[in-house]
């Protein structure tokens, strides 16, 4: 105790305890001279008597649920349980008194998920039972009315009858909020004038604020990880110790800080089972020797070294040197299994059903190059491939690819049988750092048999191209979520100088823009939209390989059509692509509160048109308008749409269903 009427509160348990038996003598406060002594007589005490024995302490925890029929019902309770003895009632919960609290409904939720009476209010109890609940309850309430800086308050319970029902209220009489009069945190002026009033707005808890133990406490993490952010890596926080004045309702916070020498990041040693070196750990790191040292920057590479799917355990150790102004990092790692076999089943209306199978070596060539092999078997496309990926390659986050393939097409729109070598470079989005930026380079070398529409009479032929492209992309991304965005826009372009020698050669370029929008209407409700515009220059439309060629319609287009169903037909009613390509899609993304949240409805309305010409025809629009189904999983939502043909034509289904990961768009 410090003067007349305060308590202080320290960090340990202990102390604490021994404060709370202090400050319960109130007559203490008004009289100090009536304060018994604390130990007898020093003369009384002899210390090296041995102590009595201990008495049998066997005593079971009480069971708030324990029914016992001969404890009689609390006072309050009494009146309302008359002669109903230990018959089991039912009963509702009222707490009332807590209108003056502004945030009165948190703390009343917090109460409710902790209260014994509310945990077992719809199971009937007899009035014993009930007046432990009750009476724990209070406890409870005036702990949680303490814990918001009301240490005066008090806490009632009480019971009357309401019809057939027993009705607990706990009445509240939080009294008058404590604030702080002074926070200190001395040692911090040793991080210098300009860090320090950083590290304190930091801390967040100032002079005036209400005495709050959770503020506290999330002000003291916080400063903790500014520490770190501000380049003090061996930074300690010693304990807190804060000062009650009853009589002034006012408290002091002490909380010494040793910030120490400010650090920048040295070597880096690996130790346990790696799977790379050193080298590439500084790779995938996003700092560099002798740069400022960030504690968030350590947790970022162990989250990045755990995405590589090739290290099960990554721990990393702060190692002060030279002084502490140097801090190298001490890196374990423990393998994961290196091989992993997928599959993936999809289906959707004129791409028919579709299987996919993988077998991958993680780290086939060291680091991080992993081999896959890769088979599609399907109704309506068959595959078998090869590809080599090998990941943070160069610097963090770019990709290199390498794939050959051969592969058997029949659409509606063609047939086609193509042999695929290709490569490329890719700055690429991830879920532990989703870039604003990404973009790809690379080539693609093919040969391919195909079987379509060649001219304008709509009769259909055979030819082989060989086709070399030289495909590139950008994009930026301002969404919130790569899988399922609820608010922000995303941009992205794509062109394909490409040449084709067909008895001939020429060449042609592919341009293809996309843009989206995401706007939360509530809480539950996400309203979203899509564009996209492409052509095709140099060349006309039966001049190019069929493959080559735009199509529209199918899940990830206008929905509502078959996939490739939508734009110029042949003489048989089969798509036969085109140039000049617009979509639209529309969308309204609802979370239903049934389940958790987990399930959703999204009516949506899409639009679309496709023509031989370089230019879209405005004129020619197709619509399709239909509802989907999506379940929100920890990897993302499966979607099911159903959507309906609006300006239905021959070979046209009545509806098209979609069914795949994510959403449309």
């Amino acid at each position: 105790m410090s003067g007349r009427g305060s308590t202080r509160i320290a960090a340990r348990l202990l102390c604490a305890a021994a404060v709370s038996a202090f400050a319960i003598t109130p007559a203490f406060a008004q009289n100090p001279a009536a304060q018994p002594p604390l130990v007898p007589d020093a003369a009384e005490l002899d210390p090296s008597a041995p102590l009595d024995p201990m008495p049998d302490l066997d005593v079971a925890w009480p069971d708030l649920n324990a029914r016992d029929s001969t404890e009689p019902a609390p006072a309050a309770d009494q009146n309302a349980a008359t002669d109903e003895g230990s018959s089991e009632v039912r009963y509702t919960l009222v707490v009332e008194g807590l209108t003056p609290i502004g945030d009165a409904g948190d703390l009343l939720a917090e109460f409710r998920k902790q209260s014994a009476l509310e945990a077992d209010r719809k199971d009937p109890a007899n009035s014993a039972q009930i007046g432990r609940r009750s009476r724990a309850d209070a406890d409870l309430l005036a702990e949680l009315l303490r814990s918001q800086g009301y240490y005066d308050a008090v806490v009632e319970p009480r019971t009357e009858r309401a019809g057939g029902l027993l009705r607990v209220v706990l009445t509240a009489e939080p009294g008058t909020q404590y604030h702080f009069a002074s926070v200190k945190l001395p040692g911090l002026e040793a991080a210098g004038p300009e860090d320090q009033a950083k590290l304190r707005a930091a801390f967040g808890v100032g002079a005036g604020d209400p005495v709050i133990a959770q503020d506290v406490i999330s002000g003291g993490a916080a400063l903790m990880v500014a520490l770190g952010e501000q380049g003090f890596a061996e930074a300690k926080i010693g304990e807190q110790d804060i000062e009650i004045n009853h009589q002034t309702h006012l408290a002091t916070l002490s909380l010494p800080v040793d910030p120490g020498p400010v650090a920048r990041f040295g070597q880096i040693r690996v130790s346990g089972k790696p799977p790379f070196s050193a080298r590439h750990i500084a790779t995938i790191a996003r700092f560099k020797s002798g740069s400022p040292f960030r504690r968030s920057k350590i947790e970022d590479l162990r989250r990045a070294l755990i995405a590589t799917g090739l290290v099960s355990v990554a721990e990393i150790r702060v190692v002060p040197v030279n002084g502490g102004r140097t801090v190298d990092l001490a890196v374990r790692l423990e393998p994961a299994p290196q091989h992993t076999i997928a599959g993936e089943l999809g289906y959707g209306t004129g791409q028919g059903a579709r299987l996919e199978a993988s077998w991958t070596d993680r780290n086939f060539f060291n680091p991080e190059g992993a081999l896959t092999l890769r088979a599609i078997g399907g109704t309506r496309e068959q595959l078998a491939g090869v590809q080599f990926r090998r990941s943070n390659f160069l610097r963090r986050d770019q990709v290199l690819n390498l794939q050959a393939s051969a592969s058997h097409q029949n659409f509606d729109a063609y047939e086609a049988r193509t042999i695929l070598l290709a490569g490329n470079i890719e700055r690429q989005s991830n879920f532990i750092w989703q870039k604003k930026w990404t973009w790809t380079a690379g080539g693609e070398l093919l040969a391919t048999d195909e079987r379509g529409v060649f001219s304008s009479a709509g009769l259909k032929d055979t030819r082989t191209f060989l086709i070399a492209a030289v495909p590139a992309s950008l994009g930026y991304d301002g969404s919130d979520s790569l899988l399922d965005p609820t608010r922000g826009f995303r941009l992205s372009g794509r062109i394909s100088p490409e040449i084709s020698a067909h008895g001939g050669k020429f060449a042609y370029g592919r341009v293809q823009l996309d843009a989206s929008a995401y706007h939360p209407v509530s809480d539950r409700v996400v309203a979203a939209g899509r564009v996209r515009v492409g052509t095709i220059l140099g060349a006309s439309a039966f001049d190019i390989a069929p493959s080559r060629r735009f199509y529209s319609g199918g899940g990830g287009s206008v929905r509502g059509y078959g996939y490739q169903r939508l734009g110029p037909k042949d003489v048989d009613g089969d798509p036969v692509g085109g140039r000049g390509l617009m979509e639209f899609a529309v969308e309204a993304r609802i979370r239903l509160k049934q389940f958790g949240g987990n399930f959703g409805l999204v009516p949506f309305f899409d639009g679309g048109s496709l023509t031989t010409k370089a230019l879209p025809d405005v004129k020619d629009w197709h619509f399709a308008a239909g509802v989907g189904a999506r379940y929100y999983s920890s990897f993302g939502p499966i979607r099911i749409d159903v959507g309906v043909p609006l300006n239905r034509e021959k070979g046209d289904g009545p509806l098209a269903v979609t069914v795949s990961l994510g959403q449309a768009f």
